[in-house]
């Protein structure tokens, strides 16, 4: 189990990462930007407060939401395109003035003619696509108007009250039903690319988080010893006045003394740096000071492999992204194939129509009007080509399978040995947590022995190192817990201290 806060503060970046996008949705593309955190002269941060505020500021973050607003948009169109569709066809004025040729078949001459007229087009039509056979219904109406100018001066109208039609692609491509394969895939790939890659800026924020806290418990670390070293020379110094030591000794301390300071500057510049790395990346004033506070000892929590290789395998956008991939040469396997044979269409439509000199006879007994049309394309030589870009998807579909499984194994393999190193880790830190109590109890023992005269420079110097050495390992071991942890939540989109997918709450809190 981890700790609460943590807990408290994961759900509130998620939460709050998804109500920006939920409620912002018609605005974000056009108004959003990063939101900039002002900086302040100094700042005590916790893991728990930068991963919260790197889920909100940083510029990770804002290039996600842009991703996932861009899906969100393909998929909403995908939908649209699924309803009935209504248009407006309009062409209010066409006015004609010309010269024409025309067949005279009194004389058996063409001959050329003024011609003059005005002419004026409106329709309605409503159309769905029929997903499971390709095809797509119409109905539709329409009203047109003549008028000619000139020796023989007329208006008509021409009317269509209502037809009915269907157009189908015979034995050909249904691009239809591979939509409702692919798009909501697609919709769903971009859904947990989102959460993804926030889990992945929590994860990032941990890393610059504890290299930070390496590099300033590095400089402390080097400032105790300036310190230390110090006290140490002056003891020397008295020591050396009774010949209680050496010279060569005292040389030594003095020697540790200067190498003290000029290993306090270097850590000073490694801190420096760190600290702007982690302020830059939580979108803060490069002169922020930032001051980091360690979380405690994780409680313990064991993992199943098996439990996280399921929560993978279901929510992992890598996973989906390949079975888009699969699906997509599938779809092109079965145009070629289908091109290959050939095309046949059908159009049939069924209505009325009527042609009159006043606008009201032109609705008055109409006559019906009935369409049919077939048409066959048959490919005779062609030379092998439909052939050979059959045979190109196919063998790129086999491709495709192979790659797929291949990337699949591995991703399966990185959880596996990420859950395993996580489920060590965190005895490692209850070691390394220990050996630091022992380093630090050892090293003032061994300081107050040096003082009172009761243990050499040697075996100060080897007791400094290991308290040193001790307290990397911690927040090395820390680091490594914490990593790991994020690590799997990126990989899974499995909250398991919760038992709660990620993605299931983004779903059921947002009603996708």
């Amino acid at each position: 189990m981890l700790n609460p806060k943590m807990t408290i503060c994961n759900k509130t970046y998620l939460r709050a990462a998804c109500c920006i996008l939920r409620v912002s949705m018609l605005l974000f593309v056009c108004h959003c930007r990063p939101f900039a955190i002002h900086a302040q002269q100094s700042l005590l941060l916790t893991l728990d407060r930068t991963i919260a505020i790197a889920a909100d500021s940083s510029l990770e973050v804002f290039r996600s939401k842009n991703m996932y607003l861009a899906g969100y948009w393909e998929y909403r169109t995908y939908q649209a395109q699924r309803l009935p569709s209504l248009s407006l066809n309009l062409t209010p004025a066409q006015y004609y003035r010309d010269i024409t040729r025309r067949y005279d078949s009194t004389d058996d001459i063409d001959v050329y003619r003024k011609q003059q007229y005005y002419y004026a087009y409106g329709g309605l039509s409503v159309m769905q696509n029929f997903d499971m056979l390709g095809g797509s219904f119409f109905v539709d109406t329409d009203l047109g108007y003549m008028r000619n100018f000139g020796d023989n001066t007329y208006s008509q109208y021409t009317s269509v009250p209502v037809r009915i039609g269907y157009s189908q692609e015979l034995l050909g491509y249904n691009p239809f039903k591979w939509e409702r394969k692919i798009e909501p895939l697609k919709f769903e790939k971009v859904k947990k690319e989102f959460l993804y890659n926030m889990e992945n800026v929590s994860e990032e924020a941990t890393r610059y988080f504890f290299e930070l806290a390496m590099a300033q418990a590095e400089y402390d670390l080097a400032k105790d010893n300036v310190a230390s070293s110090d006290t140490l020379y002056k003891t020397g110094l008295q020591r050396h006045r009774i010949a209680s030591i050496t010279q060569a000794d005292l040389l030594t301390l003095r020697l540790d003394a200067v190498n003290a300071k000029n290993t306090l500057q270097n850590k000073a510049n490694a801190l420096k740096r760190a600290m702007f790395s982690l302020a830059s990346y939580l979108n803060f004033d490069k002169n922020t000071e930032i001051r980091l506070r360690l979380p405690g000892k994780p409680r313990q929590m064991e993992i199943s492999v098996d439990d996280a290789l399921l929560h993978a395998r279901e929510n992992n956008p890598v996973f989906l992204d390949l079975r888009q991939k699969v699906l997509e040469a599938e779809r092109e396997t079965d145009r070629t194939k289908k091109e290959a044979l050939f095309n046949a269409s059908v159009r049939a439509s069924i209505g009325f129509n009527q042609v009159a000199s006043s606008f009201r006879d032109a609705y008055r007994n109409p006559l019906q009007q009935d369409v049919v049309s077939i048409s066959i394309s048959i490919p005779i030589v062609d030379w092998g080509i439909r052939k050979g870009k059959y045979n190109v998807a196919k063998n790129t579909l086999n491709i495709t399978q192979i790659s797929a499984r291949q990337s699949e194994l591995t991703i399966e393999e990185d959880v596996v040995m990420t859950v395993s190193e996580f489920n060590i880790q965190q005895g490692l830190v209850s070691s390394a947590e220990e050996a630091l109590d022992l380093a630090q109890m050892a090293y003032s023992e061994t300081k107050q022995r040096f003082i009172i005269g009761k243990a050499d420079i040697n075996s100060l110097t080897l007791s400094l190192n290991r308290q040193q050495e001790a307290q990397r390992n911690y927040i090395s071991a820390l680091s490594d817990y914490w990593v790991k942890y994020y690590k799997i939540r990126r990989l899974t989109l499995h909250d398991f201290e919760t038992g709660i997918s990620i993605s299931n709450l983004f779903d059921y809190t947002y009603g996708w």
